[in-house]
């Protein structure tokens, strides 16, 4: 194949060989990416200070992928391609957490009723590949290192062209990559499990291609988009609230992402969310025991503590005007169950 023709095809592919985290002022939302793989000290007790003039400082630093399937068995096969790929994540330096994600209908966790009454915009995507990077020189490292280049293919044009054919049949497009700043994270350790076996640095996990993979843990996230001025206060609001996820049975880990650069109009995804709340848990039935938790209706503001808060207060605090919310349009939920989880020894 001659440069020139080879050059044509990643420009039909997308660009998809690369993934390159944004540099500032320009928006990670449109730099394409190929099937990337893609986890700071165990969580601090101290409460978190921010004043509305500062940002909260980034703890973790995020690579997102978002994916469409096509119909069929398509899905199957693309999980597939993910448990079958070379991969030594799990062994880099500065590596958290990975997970694929797979979307689950709001319906199928709280009815059609409660889908309807959360609202909010639909999804343009199925699948999201999930790391969580200690900081993002970890992130860095990786992407520049042999380690990205096994993962996705090798290092020859026969393999990446193989790869790339491979991406065409099951996905309807690109990918799409978005980065994050990962803030007020909190995570506990991961727990033993004999059922996820790992080999040097990736999951071993029976895929067929013909049935999708087992559920191995199930995420709740709440979008976000902040009206410009109002990020310092949206984040000082959340470093407030009173929440024990830590102790909460099946908890995992939580994460306020930041959009590490504005999210365009031109997104692919028509995604212009900038904050996004990403809590994992062990299964939906840990979920819906916090959401009908004490803890959730305090972290809320519906609970007795949250309730003597606020009667101290004083009668001048209570009759002052409440400020504006800080986001520009109503919140939006979606859930995600994950497959091929990894994580590291002191947790994501």
């Amino acid at each position: 194949m001659t440069p020139r023709a080879f050059t044509t095809l990643l420009v039909v592919v997308g660009g998809a060989s690369a993934l390159v985290a944004p540099r500032l002022g320009v928006s990670s939302a449109i730099r394409p990416l190929q099937m990337a793989a893609t986890i700071e000290p165990p969580p601090v007790t101290t409460p978190r200070v921010t004043t509305p003039a500062t940002l909260l400082p980034r703890e973790r630093y995020v690579a997102s992928n978002r994916f469409v399937t096509r119909d069929g068995d398509a899905a199957a096969k693309f999980e597939a391609r993910w448990a079958n790929r070379k991969s030594r994540l799990a062994t880099l330096d500065g590596f958290r957490y990975f997970a694929l994600f797979r979307e689950v209908p709001l319906a199928d966790v709280v009815g059609e009723r409660g889908a309807a009454a959360m609202g909010g915009a639909p999804l343009k995507y199925n699948y999201m590949s999930f790391t969580i990077w200690q900081d993002k020189p970890a992130f860095d490292e990786w992407r520049n290192g042999e380690a990205f280049k096994e993962a996705h293919g090798g290092t020859g044009i026969g393999a990446f062209l193989t790869a790339m054919v491979g991406s065409l049949r099951v996905l309807k497009g690109p990918p799409s990559p978005v980065f994050w700043d990962g803030i007020l994270h909190l995570a506990n350790p991961p727990k033993d499990d004999p059922t996820k076996v790992v080999d040097a640095g990736w999951r071993v996990v029976e895929a067929d291609g013909a049935s999708t993979l087992p559920a191995e843990c199930f995420v709740a996230a709440n979008r976000f988009e902040v009206r410009e001025g109002a990020e310092a206060d949206f984040e000082e609001r959340w470093s407030k609230r009173d929440s024990n996820l830590v102790d909460m049975p099946g908890f995992k880990s939580f994460t306020m992402l930041r959009r590490d650069a504005p999210p365009v109009s031109s997104d692919p995804m028509g995604d212009a969310w900038n904050y996004m709340s990403f809590t994992v848990w062990d299964d939906k039935a840990s979920f819906m025991n916090w959401r009908n938790s004490q803890s959730f209706k305090d972290a809320h503001g519906g609970g007795s503590s949250s309730k003597a808060a606020k009667a101290t207060e004083g009668e001048a605090a209570a009759a002052a005007p409440r400020p504006p919310a800080p986001w520009v349009r109503p919140p939006s939920v979606m859930f995600w169950e994950g497959v091929l989880e990894l994580t590291a020894p002191e947790g994501a």
